[in-house]
């Protein structure tokens, strides 16, 4: 036997054709596998998701909360039974982990009693800006870490539902001045609270003349248009804009 002979590599055993390469791999890789594992993975470790709820006392927003994730958040106070009202706007975050299907959701909703109920409500965003940005720094000086965590707490806020009073007329001087600075800090979802208050007619064109407000104003709420490259999620944020008309309404 020649020395200077080698025996065919696996690659030459057969003729290569246009259709297979001429290395084709004579393994399995199992790269379809990765989904289902990060889905397992997922699964056990459950999902977060933290949301802020801002708007003036007695626009239902504990209610909205209950009934929206079907579980008792908080316990809701009304003003004027022996409540007094917040002096200053103060923060408070409840967490709650709700499980549906074997699917594990840590939810946490962060309240901000105190909002707009001031007879002066003067740079009365700036706490709840500052808390959103904090959370944000916190979550990124963790992220850029060489050793972090196995797991790092999200805290970020990832939605805000703003509560529109029904006033039936338009957005109020602080709706606008408050919404300018949040939709570029969150994802904001506005709500024309109590809607049950209105009549049909004029709940239709006070939704109007808040999106006219929007666009006036360039307030730019969920969905963003800079979230519809996907086309599934072009389709989908499609779906939401047609149902919600840009608005959502809770009675």
């Amino acid at each position: 036997m020649d020395p200077m002979r080698r025996s065919p590599s696996p690659c030459s055993s057969r003729p290569s054709s246009p259709r297979t390469p001429p290395c084709e791999m004579l393994g399995y890789v199992g790269i379809e596998a990765v989904l289902d594992q990060l889905k397992i993975k997922a699964m056990k470790m459950g999902f977060e998701f933290n949301i802020m709820v801002v708007g003036q006392s007695g626009l239902g927003k504990s209610t909205m909360v209950h009934t929206l994730f079907k579980s008792k958040m908080w316990k809701s106070t009304v003003p004027g039974l022996g409540t007094p009202t917040p002096q200053t706007l103060k923060l408070q975050s409840v967490t709650h982990v709700i499980e549906e299907k074997g699917v594990k959701l840590k939810l946490t909703v962060t309240d901000t009693p105190g909002f707009g109920d001031q007879i002066n409500n003067d740079k009365c965003w700036d706490p709840i800006l500052g808390y959103i940005n904090e959370q944000y720094e916190r979550y990124l000086q963790e992220e850029i870490l060489i050793t972090r965590q196995r797991h790092i707490p999200d805290t970020r806020v990832h939605c805000c539902v703003y509560f529109v009073p029904p006033t039936g007329h338009c957005l109020r001087p602080l709706d606008i001045e408050f919404l300018q600075r949040l939709c570029w800090t969150v994802n904001v979802v506005p709500v024309i609270a109590r809607a049950d208050s209105l009549t049909i007619e004029e709940r239709e064109t006070f939704r109007r003349r808040i999106q006219h407000n929007l666009r006036t104003h360039c307030i730019d709420v969920y969905p963003q248009k800079c979230f519809d490259e996907d086309i599934n999620d072009r389709i989908l944020n499609s779906k939401i804009r047609r149902r919600a008309g840009g608005k959502f309404t809770y009675s």
